[in-house]
């Protein structure tokens, strides 16, 4: 059916081609005719004439949407003669005449209906989503574009699904939820732009950038509480007590996450590598998974002042994060402690290495701390490496960036208690990503605790005999 022959049969009246209305003239008198129009408004009541003017939008919505899907075939027909080199002048004149472009007719038509924004599937990738990606890719496929299964993946749907479940229209059906979340998913893993992301599944960029903030706030607010959590401290100090270290709780660290420059260039956002950044502090169990994150922190502030504005902080202060469970060495009390490195202050429940020129049991003790502590570094390492937007710097607000960190973190923690495997080949793109936004060396902290200072002296003695005791 031609465009002439579609606007007879929607309108019922006999009027001009499309070809013949690419001239200036208004396009309700293209539609109906000067004449008809003014009769019509004169012999009509008010609430007919205006079910009219309905009437007309509606059926200009048809021809709008009509010219577009022509616009598109014409647009791969001529790719495709260009392809073979067919394309002739006469060719040319056709999809240069073939009736009024959809732009010029939305602006005759002007803004006459305000449309309800809604995120919607483009129909014609579909497919790939609902008969490719969810039919027929294996474990494996999943796994190195979404870093988690199938099964995984559809768990967390359900899990988000109170947050980011939608009303369908009579019409058509908004995003599902698994679809939402795959889009989110595809933004964080690889560092893709949004208009790359938008591409693979058949949408506008700033649908993308709404669904990845969709779902990182669904991701904080229904899993953080949930998943970033202590859990069985026993169980993480027997952890520790294993690798080396006795009555640890955990290990403290802060990494930064490169942001494109702030609207107002605030320097404070400057750390002392001289890129802008904020900072995750991180509380990390034996098993590398989070248990405690701050983020949002700007890129110039120590780590030490950080960690002394947490709640984290204070609730380790009061003696009520852990339970209050001591054992003696050599003759010295010690609660549950925390491991972190020279940037943070030696307290009686955080202990820290010791630095200048160092003696053997000083180095001995040193080492212990150390191994233990490795495990926050690598939590970053493979947090990173999973969640690959975290290397580049990230063009949200200062606002939303720490909601995506925070949910990366919640995302880490789930693969991490799913048993995902860590695909080898996403350290060496990590590296090179990194190696743009090196971590910056943090001062020493000198001040230290009296009763601290005691403990670690007593550690350093009790791992040079092996004496320490329950």
């Amino acid at each position: 059916m031609g465009p002439k022959t579609l606007s007879r049969v929607v309108l019922g009246i006999s009027s001009p081609s499309l070809r013949e209305s690419h001239s200036r003239q208004p396009f309700c008198a293209f539609l109906l005719g000067e004449q008809c129009r003014h009769h019509i408004a004169a012999s009509m009541e008010p609430a007919q004439l205006k079910t009219a003017v309905m009437n007309i939008v509606n059926t200009s919505r048809i021809i709008v949407q009509f010219m577009l899907n022509q616009n598109l075939k014409n647009q791969v027909t001529r790719s495709r003669l260009r392809q073979r080199g067919g394309e002739s002048d006469e060719d040319m004149e056709f999809y240069q005449t073939a009736g009024p472009g959809a732009l010029e007719i939305m602006l005759l038509m002007g803004q006459v209906i305000a449309v309800e924004h809604r995120f919607w599937a483009r129909e014609t990738t579909t497919d790939w989503w609902d008969r490719i990606v969810l039919q027929v890719w294996d474990d494996s496929q999943w796994l190195r574009n979404f870093r988690m299964s199938k099964g995984t993946f559809m768990e967390l749907c359900d899990l988000l699904s109170p947050a980011l479940k939608r009303q369908n229209t009579k019409m058509r059906a908004t995003l599902t939820v698994e679809k939402r979340v795959a889009i989110a998913l595809w933004k964080l893993a690889p560092p893709d732009s949004y208009r790359s992301v938008g591409n693979q599944f058949g949408m506008g960029k700033s649908t993308v950038g709404a669904a990845v903030m969709q779902v990182a706030k669904a991701i904080t607010e229904l899993l953080l509480p949930k998943v970033v959590t202590l859990g069985n401290v026993q169980v993480i100090v027997d952890g520790f007590a294993a690798m080396g270290f006795p009555n640890c709780g955990g290990a403290i660290d802060g990494t930064h996450i490169p942001i494109l420059a702030p609207e107002h260039q605030d320097t404070q956002y400057i750390n002392r590598k001289g890129y802008f950044s904020m900072v995750l502090q991180a509380l990390v169990d034996h098993k590398e998974r989070y248990t405690n994150v701050n983020a949002g922190w700007l890129g110039r502030v120590h780590d030490g002042r950080v960690f002394r504005n947490t709640t984290l902080f204070k609730l380790l202060q009061q003696g009520t994060y852990f339970p209050d469970q001591k054992i003696t060495v050599e003759d010295v009390e010690m609660p549950i402690v925390i491991l972190g490195d020279p940037a943070y202050p030696l307290m009686p429940w955080l202990m820290k290495p010791y630095t200048g020129s160092l003696d053997r049991s000083q180095e001995l003790f040193n080492y212990r701390l150390s191994k233990c502590r490795m495990v926050v570094e690598c939590a970053f390492g493979h947090l990173k490496r999973r969640w690959r937007t975290l290397l580049t710097r990230s063009d949200l607000s200062q606002t939303n960036i720490p909601i995506v960190i925070a949910a990366c973190c919640v995302l880490h923690n789930l693969c991490e208690s799913k048993g995902e495997i860590f695909m080898a080949g996403w350290e060496a793109e990590a590296n090179r990503l990194a190696a743009d936004y090196a971590q910056p060396d943090t001062r020493a902290i000198r001040r230290s605790h009296q009763e601290a200072l005691r403990i670690r002296e007593a550690l350093k003695t009790s791992f040079m005999t092996g004496q320490a005791t329950v």
